[in-house]
């Protein structure tokens, strides 16, 4: 059995997998449409679109670091006794405190999305910036946690697979709105969000004030956690008086952190990959299997693909406690690749084949993001060890590994839109989809088949590219095997030394 102590279940794991459903429930509906909305909705023009998302891909980009700057700046002193230093359950109290306030606003930005209150170009960015703001700070603080609850590989994996399984559960979202979701008349659909939203901001200030109370009741004696190598007073303890500012000394260290540089490039296109499968794949139904399925089967394959990378994350996370995290990724990236050659030289004829390649070539791309935190929570603790941290600054390399990784959100629908048109001739702006709609004549049907086409090389050449580079990348990541383990035991307290 995974959880052999339900009431640690009912508690700490409980209350951290509810946190990733409320904010599930939102974002699913998020990504699925808010693209569609603008463009085919409220008809924003092409310059506006790409302006917002130019204004978009800066904030995007420089929020984490920001974010975790703020938040995690008083823990990197080095001075002996300083009075910032905190204690593990203060910064998780730190945590939730922010989680307290940033969540129910989450949830109100959300619904700004749904209702028009004024020019689409100025509602686009303004919405986009507002919500992204506040989902990072709950992201960034919700992961950050996952770091400063546990430090062992195995009761980190416990806490990320009940943070799945309530992330699958907050796919559901996704099957209801498909049938509430209409271009021609938005009013069911606005009361489907709102309702969401209020469920959301209930949700989380009463998940987050249960935590609180279950944070000194059960927090020590549900995980490990050992501060005796945090505690050390030795040579790396004095500071010079010709310190160089903490920020100075911190990106430098960051910069020459090779693990965490090899991650940012990889978690780049991984991002900008599962961007791009959510952004376009109403897209690529619509086109590709058109009127060869019901729609329906439509809605239930568009639920499939969010709700299928959480329930397989259960399996790859157990996969995660056998080989380790590290493999777990690079098997993944392998059957990608693979999947990816195999359609491509198998072609767009088979619409069946193409149904089952468009779900799981999302579930296997969304399935490795689900492992992600895993990872930087290693880097955590790698930073802790190698730059002799008071305390780890979690949310710092959170927001810092999404420096460099985050903009891939925003070049998923630039990207994605300019290949499009590049591949079939049409300007999505001007056509709106609307090609489908051609009549018999032979120069329409060649129209037609030209646009498919395009369709498909984009839907093949994506996923083989990055797969492809991620692979070349990620050989390259060391943080695994005889490294992670002396740097785990260094973390605790039990090993010191490399050899």
């Amino acid at each position: 059995m995974m959880f052999v102590q339900w009431p640690l279940v009912g508690r700490v794991e409980f209350y951290y997998g509810s946190m990733a459903f409320f904010q599930t429930i939102l974002n699913n509906i998020f990504l699925l449409y808010h693209v569609d909305l603008f463009v085919s909705v409220y008809k924003i023009d092409k310059m506006s679109f790409w302006i917002g998302e130019t204004i978009f891909l800066i904030w995007n980009s420089f929020n984490d670091p920001l974010f975790g700057w703020l938040s995690d700046k008083q823990y990197l002193s080095t001075k002996k006794h300083s009075e910032s230093a905190s204690s593990a359950l203060e910064i998780v109290t730190n945590r939730l405190n922010a989680l307290m306030y940033n969540g129910p606003l989450l949830a109100l930005s959300f619904v700004l999305f749904w209702f028009p209150w004024g020019f689409p170009g100025l509602q686009f960015v303004v919405c986009l910036c507002l919500y992204d703001g506040f989902l990072t700070l709950v992201d960034l603080h919700h992961s950050s946690l996952l770091a400063d609850l546990a430090v062992s590989a195995r009761e980190r994996t416990q806490l990320n697979t009940m943070s799945s399984l309530f992330s699958a559960l907050g796919s559901a979202s996704v099957f209801f709105s498909y049938s509430v979701w209409s271009k021609e008349n938005l009013h069911s659909f606005r009361i489907f969000c709102s309702c969401l939203a209020i469920f959301s901001f209930i949700g989380f200030v009463v998940a987050i004030n249960l935590m609180k109370q279950e944070r000194t009741k059960t927090l020590k004696k549900s995980f490990s956690y050992d501060d005796s190598w945090s505690n050390r007073f030795d040579k790396y303890d004095d500071s010079s008086p010709t310190e160089k500012p903490v920020i100075t000394t911190f990106l430098s260290q960051l910069w020459n952190q090779q693990n965490f540089i090899w991650f940012t490039m990889m978690n780049l296109i991984q991002v900008f990959h599962c961007h791009f499968n959510s952004n376009f794949f109403p897209l690529f139904l619509e086109n590709l299997l058109g009127n060869s399925v019901s729609s329906s089967f439509g809605s239930f394959l568009i639920g499939i693909s969010f709700l299928a990378p959480h329930v397989n994350n259960l399996f790859f996370l157990e996969l995660c406690k056998r080989y380790g995290v590290y493999k777990v990724i690079q098997i993944l990236f392998s059957i990608k690749l693979s999947l990816s050659l195999f359609m491509f030289f198998m072609g767009p004829k088979n619409l069946w084949l193409l149904c089952l390649f468009i779900a799981s070539n999302r579930v296997f791309t969304e399935g490795t993001c689900k492992l992600l935190n895993l990872v930087i929570s290693d880097l955590v603790d790698e930073d802790y060890v190698l730059h002799n941290r008071k305390k780890a600054v979690s949310a710092l390399i959170f927001g810092s590994t999404a420096l460099l990784s985050k903009p891939g959100q925003t070049l998923a629908p630039l990207v994605g839109m300019w290949l499009l048109s590049m591949q079939t001739g049409h300007d999505i702006f001007q056509t709106s989809n609307k090609i489908l709609q051609l009549g018999n004549s032979h120069d329409e049907q060649s129209s037609l088949e030209q646009y498919r086409q395009g369709c498909f090389n984009l839907l093949v050449y994506i996923p083989i590219l990055c797969a492809a580079i991620q692979l070349a990348v990620w050989s390259q990541f060391r943080l695994h095997g005889h490294r992670l383990r002396w740097v785990k035991s260094c973390r605790t307290g039990t090993d010191h030394s490399l050899i």
